[in-house]
C-alpha cells in the first residue's frame, strides 16, 4: 500500500506583518515547533509564528521549487498571494489541537485545508 505523501509550502506572519517562507512534511508539527520558539533564528527573534498561507503537494521536489519561486518574489507579490485567500492575515493554525486532517477535494481537483469553511482556499499541487 503506497504511503500518503504530503508536503507543504506555508507563509508565516508576525503580527506586525514581517513575513516567513518554509517547506515541511508535517505542517501541524512544523507550525507548533513555530509557535512554540523551537526553531531558532528570524522566526523566533521577531516572534513570526502565525500560519496565514499554505499550499499542499504530493512531490518534495515540487514543494522545494514552489518555496524558492515565492522566496524570490518581491514582497508585494507575496502579500498578494496571502491576501487572496486570507485578505484579513487570520492565523489559520490558531485553533490548531490535532493533527491537519486529510484536505477535503473541491472541484477542479484543488483541494482545501482546514479554512475551507471560513471561505479561504488552499490549494495542492502535484
Amino acid at each position: 500500500m503506497p504511503r500518503d505523501h504530503r508536503y507543504f509550502v506555508y507563509i508565516l506572519s508576525s503580527k506586525s506583518r514581517r513575513i516567513y517562507t518554509g517547506v515541511t512534511n508535517n505542517l501541524f508539527r512544523r507550525i507548533l515547533q513555530h509557535k512554540r520558539g523551537e526553531i531558532e533564528g528570524l522566526t523566533q527573534h521577531y516572534r513570526i509564528n502565525r500560519l496565514v498561507y499554505y499550499e499542499q503537494f504530493q512531490y518534495v521536489g515540487n514543494a522545494i521549487h514552489r518555496e524558492k519561486v515565492i522566496k524570490g518574489w518581491l514582497r508585494e507579490k507575496k502579500i498578494a498571494l496571502i491576501e487572496r485567500d486570507n485578505p484579513t492575515w487570520d492565523d489559520l493554525a490558531e485553533d490548531w489541537r490535532h493533527p491537519l486532517p486529510k484536505l477535503n477535494v473541491l472541484p477542479g481537483g484543488e483541494k482545501a485545508g482546514p479554512s475551507a469553511a471560513s471561505g479561504l482556499r488552499m490549494t495542492t499541487k502535484k
